[in-house]
């Protein structure tokens, strides 16, 4: 597995925790930006978690 591959995998990941905390009501990516003072970094975060999910996607389908 590439670097590429494990930074897709520990975003996804990340999106897919978040997902499971905003279920209880908590969004962690949202307090940790504002606890920062950065809102914009939540919008970064989750476009990131979204490309890598996209990308994570891919290679669980293309053929070697």
């Amino acid at each position: 597995m590439n670097t590429l591959t494990k930074v897709a995998v520990v975003l996804a990941n990340i999106g897919a925790i978040n997902w499971g905390l905003v279920a209880m009501n908590f969004n962690l990516v949202g307090w940790l930006a504002n606890l920062v003072g950065l809102p914009v970094l939540a919008t970064i975060i989750y476009a990131l978690v979204g490309i890598s999910g996209l990308y994570c996607l891919a290679k669980l389908f293309m053929k070697k």
